[in-house]
């Protein structure tokens, strides 16, 4: 499990979308890295590539897989109604503090504008909706969306440093974050679904992804 969950961690860091190059994976360097023999990588790479993270190419190797544009599209499809789901249970028992705690997320925000700080924000954007899809409390839901997480990170990571959206995803957040301290659960829902389906909607016409 330690070579799997550092393989996992390391992919999900990886921007697999900020680029057109494929990610190979070394073994050998792996094993140094980890400190842990080949046979346990080799372990975790066949459990990664049943689940559809990495892919075994003949005399080739072991690339990170990259999803269609059309398969990414239908991720954050299912990541919408996921966490608006979540949102909506939010809005009836998230903690007060919790809620306090996504605002901080965006204090340094503030007085500059996301796009002054973008990898700062970049990352603030990924917790906030990983914070979400927590607070709705439900663990099958946070189970469902654990493997959508590692394309919709690279997704988010991407897609925010274009055509300004890093203001109107600030300003959605903020919008998110009242209905929750409001706890209005049909506005959380409906906020968070928009949102996210406008990520869809910036993909399609703007995102440039593997066909």
């Amino acid at each position: 499990m330690l070579a799997y969950d550092a393989l996992k961690r390391a992919i999900t860091e990886m921007d697999i979308y900020g680029s057109t190059t494929e990610f190979r994976l070394d073994e050998r360097q792996l094993s140094e890295d980890l400190g842990v023999s080949r046979t346990p990588i080799r372990e975790a790479m066949t459990v990664l590539e049943q689940e559809g993270f990495v892919r075994s190419v003949p005399r080739r190797g072991i690339f990170v897989v990259r999803k269609t544009k059309r398969q990414i599209i239908e991720m954050i499809t299912v990541w919408a109604a996921l966490e608006g789901m979540a949102a909506r249970l939010a809005a009836g028992r998230a903690a007060a503090g919790d809620i306090k705690g996504l605002r901080h997320l965006f204090d340094e925000f503030e007085k500059e504008p996301p796009a002054a700080h973008m990898n700062e924000y970049s990352q603030a954007n990924i917790v906030f909706h990983q914070a979400i899809i927590r607070m709705g409390g439900c663990k099958l839901i946070v189970d469902m969306t654990e493997n959508l997480f590692l394309h919709m990170r690279a997704i988010r990571a991407v897609s925010v440093r274009q055509e300004n959206r890093s203001e109107t995803s600030m300003r959605e957040h903020m919008a998110i974050i009242e209905a929750l301290e409001g706890g209005d659960a049909d506005l959380c829902e409906r906020l968070v679904r928009e949102h996210t389906m406008g990520l869809a909607a910036h993909v399609d016409k703007h995102g440039v992804f593997p066909d």
